[in-house]
């Protein structure tokens, strides 16, 4: 049979008796990561991204999938990163230089026209483009995936 004793000396604390830690608060946390590279301009989806636990510290500010879909990557992004809200801009519905529809609308007459935008833009923002068939210099508002709408004056 086997007794166990504590000795304390005159003067001394007992040592601390042993017990099992508490469970350390969870270190890791599950988020969404790219499955493969997305390059610069390029669209994601939410079918662009799985689930992987990583370190607390490595995903702070980081994106769902859900939160990411539709934008564009303002960089070169490599497969297994997390997405942060820097990494990401509003999806361009129209480029410098491409071409686009201008549609002219005042009451119910509406008049369509060929032409190609000087300055990029996303729904509902600003851009120039120049009407091909009269080479005049227009400002309107992107309606679309390269559709332009100008209101009259």
């Amino acid at each position: 049979m086997l007794i166990a004793l504590t000795l304390i000396l005159a003067g001394q604390a007992a040592a601390p008796s042993r017990q099992s830690p508490s469970p350390a608060p969870r270190d890791t946390v599950t988020v969404a990561v790219l499955t493969h590279d997305v390059e610069r301009n390029d669209r994601v989806t939410a079918g662009d991204f799985a689930p992987e636990d990583r370190p607390r510290a490595q995903v702070q500010g980081a994106l769902s999938a859900h939160d990411a879909d539709g934008l564009e990557a303002a960089r070169r992004l490599v497969a297994g990163s997390v997405v942060r809200r820097g990494d990401l801009v509003a999806a361009r519905l129209v480029r410098r230089g491409e071409n686009v529809t201008i549609t002219l609308a005042s009451g119910a007459l509406s008049i369509t026209s060929a032409g190609r935008a000087l300055s990029d833009g996303g729904a509902g923002q600003p851009v120039r483009v120049v009407a091909l068939a009269t080479n005049r210099t227009l400002d309107g508002v992107v309606d679309g995936e390269g559709r332009v709408r100008v209101t009259a004056r």
